[in-house]
C-alpha cells in the first residue's frame, strides 16, 4: 500500500427517532439527561453505502452512457482532500471512507423531513477496506454516538476547528465537515484513508428505484409511524422511498436502539449488492443512463474520483467483489464510563478490528459471530 409488494405504507411524518436528537443506545436507561446542550435540533439518518455497489453500478452504466460521457462526468461533486487522504494506487489495497448526510437542502428535504438548523451530520459512517487482490471487502461500521477524542481540522470556510475529548463520534462532520471526520477515522483507527464517498438522502430514494428495487426478508411484523415502514413479516420488494423508511426504523422493531438499527442498513446493503448483481444494463441503455445519471448527482466525493473515468477505472478492478464476499461488522464498543448513554470502542475487540484492516486481513472471526443480531430477521445468524 502507497504511504499515504398491497402494503401499508404512508411517508415519515416526523423525526423516526423520537424526541431526543442523538436517541438511546442499548448501553444504558433513556433519561432526559441524554439531550445534550449543543443538540437543538432534530437528526436524521440515512443508509450506510457499499461502495462497491456503487462503483459496480458505475461501471455497467458508464460503459453504456456513450455520448453521455460529459454530462454524467460534470455531476460528480469533488472536494479536496488531498491534505488529510493518501494517495494509493487503485489497483493495490484501498481504505475509503463512505458516508451518508443528512442535510435538507435541494431534495433532500421531501425525504427527510425536520429542519436542521441549516447544519448536517455524519449519521452514518461507515469504513471500507478492499484487499490487495480486489476479491474481499471488509466493512466496519462506526456508530454515531460513539464518544472519541477529535483532532484539529479545519472547516469548509478555512477556519481551524480546535481538538475535542471525549465527544460524539458524528460531530466532527458537523462541525468541520469531510475533512474533520477523515482525520478523526485515521485517528481511531490507526488507518490511512484513500478515499472519501457521500450520498444523500433523494441519491438513496432514486438509486433504489433505478435498480428496479431491492428485496428484503423479515421474521418479524415492522410497524413505525415514526419512519412510515409498516408490513407483516415476510418477504418483500421495496421501492425506493418504502426502502428509505425501512432503514430508518428504530422504534417498529428491537430494542430501539441505534445499534439494532445499522443491522437493518447492514441488511439492506446486501440487498442492494444482490440487485445490482443481477442487473442486466446493457441492453436497456435509458435505465443505464438514468441509473448513471441519478446517481452521479447525487455523489460527492474526494478529488481522486471526481471524474466519470476515475470511478471506472475503480469500478472495473471491484466487479469481482460480491455480496459473500463481504463481511459486515459494527465497530465493538461498550457503555462509555462518562455517559451510560453513549458507547465507546470496546478493546481488545475494536483495536483487532483496525489491525486486521491495517494488514489486509480478514475480520477476526471471533468479532463477526459476537456481532448483534438484526432484530426485523431473527434468522439471521450472528
Amino acid at each position: 500500500m502507497a504511504t499515504r409488494e398491497g402494503r401499508r405504507f404512508s411517508l415519515p411524518r416526523r423525526n423516526p427517532d423520537g424526541p431526543h436528537p442523538e436517541g438511546p443506545t442499548p448501553a444504558g436507561p433513556n433519561p432526559d439527561k441524554r439531550r445534550r446542550k449543543d443538540e437543538r435540533t432534530r437528526k436524521q439518518r440515512i443508509i450506510r453505502r457499499c461502495v462497491w455497489g456503487i462503483a459496480l453500478l458505475l461501471v455497467v452504466c458508464v460503459g453504456t452512457a456513450g455520448c453521455a460521457y460529459w454530462h454524467l462526468d460534470h455531476n460528480v461533486s469533488g472536494i479536496d482532500l488531498s491534505k488529510v487522504l493518501t494517495d494509493a494506487d487503485d489497483s493495490g489495497e484501498l481504505n475509503i471512507l463512505v458516508m451518508g448526510s443528512d442535510s435538507r437542502s435541494g431534495d433532500n428535504g421531501d425525504h427527510a423531513g425536520g429542519d436542521t438548523g441549516g447544519t448536517s451530520r455524519s449519521d452514518t459512517t461507515a469504513v471500507v477496506h478492499i484487499n490487495e487482490d480486489h476479491t474481499r471487502a471488509e466493512t466496519v461500521w462506526i456508530p454515531r454516538d460513539t464518544l472519541v477524542d477529535i483532532p484539529a481540522c479545519t472547516d469548509s470556510d478555512g477556519d481551524t476547528v480546535p481538538a475535542q475529548q471525549d465527544a460524539m463520534f458524528n460531530s466532527a462532520y458537523g462541525e468541520g465537515g469531510p475533512e474533520c471526520t477523515v482525520k478523526t477515522v485515521e485517528q481511531m483507527s490507526g488507518l490511512e484513508l484513500n478515499h472519501y464517498v457521500e450520498l444523500d438522502f433523494s441519491g438513496f430514494v432514486d438509486f433504489i428505484d433505478d435498480i428496479g428495487g431491492v428485496t428484503i426478508t423479515t421474521t418479524e411484523d415492522i410497524d413505525d409511524p415514526d419512519s412510515g415502514f409498516d408490513e407483516p413479516a415476510g418477504t418483500h420488494h421495496l421501492d425506493g422511498d418504502e426502502a428509505l423508511a425501512f432503514v430508518r426504523t428504530r422504534h417498529g422493531v428491537g430494542d430501539g436502539s441505534d445499534l439494532d438499527r445499522i443491522t437493518l442498513e447492514q441488511q439492506m446493503a446486501t440487498a442492494v449488492i444482490d440487485q445490482v448483481k443481477g442487473l442486466d444494463l446493457v441492453t436497456h441503455p435509458k435505465q443505464a443512463y438514468d441509473l448513471a445519471s441519478d446517481l452521479t448527482k447525487s455523489l460527492t466525493t474526494d478529488t481522486g474520483l471526481d471524474s466519470v473515468s476515475s470511478l471506472l477505472g475503480l469500478g472495473k478492478s471491484l466487479t469481482g467483489i460480491g455480496a459473500d464476499d463481504v463481511t459486515q461488522v459494527t465497530l465493538p464498543t461498550e457503555t462509555a464510563p462518562s455517559d451510560p448513554n453513549r458507547v465507546a470502542p470496546e478493546e481488545p475487540e475494536a483495536g483487532q478490528v483496525w489491525n486486521a484492516l491495517k494488514n489486509d486481513r480478514p475480520i477476526p472471526s471471533s468479532v463477526v459471530h459476537d456481532q448483534r443480531e438484526n432484530p426485523a430477521n431473527s434468522s439471521t445468524s450472528k
